[in-house]
């Protein structure tokens, strides 16, 4: 059974920056692509970068600037996401997920497993 536990999220003021953590257990041999998603209120869940884990190789998504960025600790088996400069429209609630997409990789609908996200709220 593959489980995703986020933290590291929290209230920040803007232009600080937070990393978020994902750790995962039983997906070694279940799945093949790590992400993160986010979702603020109101709006559909955004796809923001993934990784495939088996070489590290990550993705990002074009709607998605330089602020962001994705790593893995193999060792922990732990996905990172480093947000930079935080704006009042990175509030939302972030989400590790992961999957065996082919495609469509910021797409919610190819990810199976999903983790119960963690609150990040940025204020000005």
């Amino acid at each position: 059974q593959v489980q995703l536990v986020e933290s590291g999220g929290g209230s920040v003021q803007a232009g600080g920056s937070l990393k978020l953590t994902c750790a995962a257990s039983g997906h070694r041999y279940v799945v093949d692509w790590m992400a993160w998603f986010r979702q603020a209120p109101g709006k559909e869940r955004e796809g923001i970068a993934a990784l495939y884990f088996r070489s590290g190789h990550s993705r990002y998504n074009d709607n998605v600037n330089d602020r962001f960025t994705i790593s893995l600790d193999s060792t922990k088996n732990t996905l990172y996401l480093q947000i930079n400069n935080l704006t009042s429209d990175d509030t939302a609630v972030y989400y590790c997920a992961a999957g065996s997409p082919i495609y469509n990789f910021f797409s919610s609908e190819v990810y199976e497993y999903w983790g119960q996200g963690t609150q990040v709220t940025v204020s000005s």
